[in-house]
């Protein structure tokens, strides 16, 4: 065994000591600078899996396949989505957690699972702080606020005041306890003074026919859940949920407008678990980027009410913490009971 107390029979001085050990650490430090760097520069040299916590065809999903389709040819290698829907997202979180941390697996999920999810379920086996990295905000999704047309209902202006005038007395339809359009609602209740009541559908599938049927007074839905009755009359789109006018229908005023800092709009974004290697975050996270800028895919994201966002980690970082903080605030005002 090599003793850096002696070479060659003779005792070396504790500065000469000194020297070799830190001769001995720099070579170590620039051989894990040529391993990182050769890992960075042979990523990714196999498959990518996209974790959804979903069944196949909804938002999350729909967002995923147009991605990895687009990052996959980019990268020329296999963007693999697969999804483990159940238990509010744990499965697919703990698919996650127990892959390799080698920048291979990432989670492609709706910000519910990390800013609703949290301040709902007090047990929840996850903490989006200590088990993820944010990668990218990929797109968004906003919601619509409508109303039937038999209410007579103009504006959104008017269905405040009409609100406002009869408390209690207007229903709104949501796709669920806890959904992001049920929070919508409660949170713009909360910022306008208004009382309406809540009125859970399982989707939007219920909620708008509801709406049509003259059930409820107003619905939260996307775009195209309502673009069809809204163009035979049946319903009129009043306001956007998103923070500005949304792309998708310019003439339609953002709630916004009245209620300062509002943004509410569904969004979908990627994760890693936490230790991923930086260079393999960065590298899938503008890869992503680029994908939704693609004019195919902002066309095709269009015709699905989603618009493309991309962006870096950090940016992510700062819009989920945001989005948190907004739904933390409106399930207080709602009232639901957390386990």
């Amino acid at each position: 065994m090599f003793n850096i107390g002696t070479v060659s029979g003779c005792r070396w001085s504790m500065a000469k000591r000194l020297v070799l050990l830190a001769c001995i650490g720099a070579g170590s430090a620039v051989m894990a600078n040529a391993g990182a760097a050769e890992s960075a520069d042979k990523f990714p040299s196999h498959a990518i899996r996209f974790i959804v916590p979903y069944a196949a065809g909804g938002l999350p999903d729909t967002v995923a396949r147009v991605v990895a389709q687009h990052v996959s040819g980019s990268l020329g290698q296999s963007v693999v989505v697969e999804n483990k829907p159940g238990a509010n997202g744990v499965i697919a979180a703990q698919a996650l957690m127990s892959s390799p941390r080698d920048g291979y697996t990432y989670l492609v999920t709706d910000g519910s699972m990390m800013s609703i999810n949290p301040a709902l379920y007090k047990d929840l086996s996850y903490s989006p702080k200590r088990d993820f990295a944010p990668v990218s905000l990929i797109a968004t999704s906003p919601l619509f606020l409508a109303t039937a047309t038999q209410t007579k209902i103009a504006s959104l202006q008017d269905f405040i005041d009409k609100a406002k005038a009869q408390p209690g007395k207007l229903t709104y339809g949501s796709s669920g306890i806890g959904s992001t359009h049920h929070l919508t609602m409660e949170a713009m209740a909360l910022a306008t003074g208004i009382q309406v009541v809540h009125v859970p559908f399982r989707g939007s599938g219920q909620s708008v026919p509801a709406l049509v049927g003259a059930q409820v007074d107003v619905v939260f839905a996307a775009l195209p859940s309502l673009s069809g009755f809204a163009e035979k009359g049946q319903v009129k789109i009043l306001a956007t949920n998103a923070g500005k006018r949304s792309a998708l229908a310019p003439n339609i005023p953002a709630i916004s407008e009245v209620v300062p800092d509002f943004n509410f709009a569904v969004t979908v974004g990627a994760w890693a678990a936490s230790g991923v290697p930086d260079f393999a975050v960065q590298r899938i996270s503008a890869e992503i980027a680029k994908a939704v800028k693609a004019p195919a895919v902002v066309k095709q994201f269009n015709t699905l009410g989603i618009e493309s966002v991309g962006g870096s980690p950090a940016q992510y970082s700062a819009s989920i913490d945001s989005e948190t903080s907004r739904y933390e605030t409106a399930i207080k005002s709602a009232g639901i009971k957390t386990n």
